[in-house]
């Protein structure tokens, strides 16, 4: 994974998980990517410990790609997810 942020014009949509429990986090951010077309970025804003431990590695497992990941000044971490070509 990389620091480096995707630029904002790739990014389809934010998706805010702040303060959301694993793993309702997880299952939220799958619901939107599947919404989304194969190929789009979504914006995702996790807190540290366990959702950022365990959401990057389900959104992987269910054949997505993360693309970049960053520490925000304010305390949480945003990730970069692209949405894999799903059937």
């Amino acid at each position: 994974m990389t620091a480096e942020a995707i630029p904002p014009h790739e990014v389809k949509l934010v998706l805010d998980q702040r303060g959301i429990p694993c793993p309702l986090n997880y299952v939220r951010a799958k619901l939107r990517l599947e919404r989304m077309a194969p190929g789009e970025v979504l914006e995702l804003w996790l807190d540290a410990g366990e959702p950022l431990e365990q959401v990057p590695k389900s959104l992987t497992m269910a054949g997505h790609y993360i693309e970049g990941q960053q520490a925000a000044p304010e305390g949480h971490h945003i990730l970069w997810v692209r949405r894999g070509n799903l059937a």
